[in-house]
């Protein structure tokens, strides 16, 4: 899953060196070179404006907002999504059927006693398997241990399944910084300009004001995306942790329902 992150993160900050790029370029192309004076020909009609695609927009925007100042929002939303995704794919994987584990694990525990339930848990994927083996490890020390065993470990698979999500965190926190320090420094560049050119002109003052509000608007969508990112993978650690516990109860009562049958 490492590795995963790693491919992610370098893809990311690959597309924000070819979007940085690009954005250069769309620059240097938007002053035009002078042209030697011609006749003036008669006017065209009017062709209908051609609908600029997504693309195009987003990264005019970008260009708006000064690329210094929005590259770092981007580097921000590519590594949070770099990070929620890994999550996702983790938590996913984590997920199983808890209840047909545990009949598998009962199942096992009649037919070939507990080496046959450790095989079961040995052979499935996900913490709950995991606090299951542990448990089941513990079972010759009696029930109480077993119980002390499955607490143990359940808070050392919760860290696992928690682990990343301080990232998250951190860019959603980021983001939005960013894009309000663009704001204050257009405002800067704004008043400065007014005091350089001495008169307050509404081209000086909406050229700073533009920086300003489009890293803006970029900071909080950044926040936005993510935050939603962040309040997925909550929810679904939580039902995951709610789902362990269950799942251990159930299993402390299935070995003590077994102990009381081998005893007689």
């Amino acid at each position: 899953m490492k590795k995963q992150l790693a491919i992610l993160m370098f893809l990311g900050v690959l597309a924000t060196s070819t979007l940085f790029a690009q954005s250069e370029d769309s620059v240097a192309a938007a002053t035009p070179e002078p042209e030697p004076p011609r006749q003036e020909a008669p006017a065209p009609a009017e062709a209908p404006a051609e609908s600029e695609s997504m693309h195009q927009i987003l990264k005019q925007k970008f260009i708006d907002g000064d690329v210094k100042f929005m590259t770092p929002v981007l580097i921000c939303l590519i590594l949070g999504l770099a990070f929620s995704i890994e999550r996702i794919i983790t938590l996913n994987l984590a997920t199983t059927n808890n209840n047909k584990l545990l009949g598998q694990i009962e199942d096992a525990l009649a037919k070939g006693g507990v080496n046959a339930a450790l095989d079961v848990t040995r052979n499935t994927r996900g913490p709950v398997a995991s606090i299951f083996t542990q448990g089941l490890l513990r079972y010759s020390e009696g029930i109480d241990m077993v119980e002390k065993s499955i607490v143990s470990y359940g808070g050392v698979e919760m860290g696992k399944l928690e682990k990343g999500l301080i990232w998250i965190s951190l860019f959603i926190a980021l983001g939005p910084m960013l894009g309000f320090f663009g704001t204050v420094v257009g405002m800067v560049q704004a008043f400065s300009d007014i005091e350089a050119a001495g008169d307050i002109s509404p081209n000086i003052v909406a050229g700073g004001m533009k920086v300003a509000l489009t890293t803006t608007v970029g900071g909080l969508i950044v926040g936005m995306v993510l935050q939603v990112f962040y309040n997925y993978l909550v929810s679904k650690i939580d039902g995951l942790v709610n789902g362990m516990e269950d799942a251990s109860i159930t299993l402390v009562d299935i070995l003590v329902k077994h102990k009381l049958v081998t005893q007689k």
